[in-house]
């Protein structure tokens, strides 16, 4: 488990958002492989090291009335890259897409990454240029969960 996290802490890295992780390893652990399970992970192992990972979560489609999974994260060590790693990880999540008769498979990219975005496309992948993030993180949170209390 420490490794995948470690795995994490890079890919925060990598995206440089590292000031806003504030993960916690034993939390992890708990949404991965406890119940209800909130997170699941795919991992690639080298020569007994973890060189990347996909994380994944359902969701659905009310436009398609179909079960989704949305993954969260991708990443391979920089050293592993251009191997067929994620491309196998990405592969591997469209099967288990296909097993659970999901009718789609999204994810986000940052518009910074060039070389992802080529990737992606490559896989098959559309970018969809129209849409944007929405996210309440903590404290706005239960502002946003007060707001409707109100008369």
């Amino acid at each position: 488990m420490s490794e995948l996290f470690q795995l994490i802490q890079a890919k925060a890295e990598f995206d440089r958002q590292l000031h806003q992780f504030n993960s916690d390893p034993d939390a992890l652990s708990q949404h991965l492989f406890g119940s209800p399970r909130y997170l699941e992970a795919l991992v690639v192992e080298q020569a007994g090291q973890l060189v990347g990972f996909a994380t994944f979560s359902p969701n659905y489609s009310t436009f398609l009335t179909q079960p989704g999974i949305y993954l969260e994260d991708l990443f391979v060590l920089p050293e592993y890259r251009a191997q067929g790693i994620g491309k196998t990880l990405l592969a591997k999540l469209a099967q288990i897409a296909l097993d659970r008769h999901c009718g789609r498979l999204e994810w986000l990219v940052a518009t910074w990454n060039e070389r992802a975005i080529a990737f992606y496309q490559y896989m098959g992948a559309s970018i969809l240029p129209d849409w944007r993030i929405c996210r309440v993180t903590g404290e706005a949170i239960a502002s946003l969960a007060g707001s409707g209390a109100k008369s």
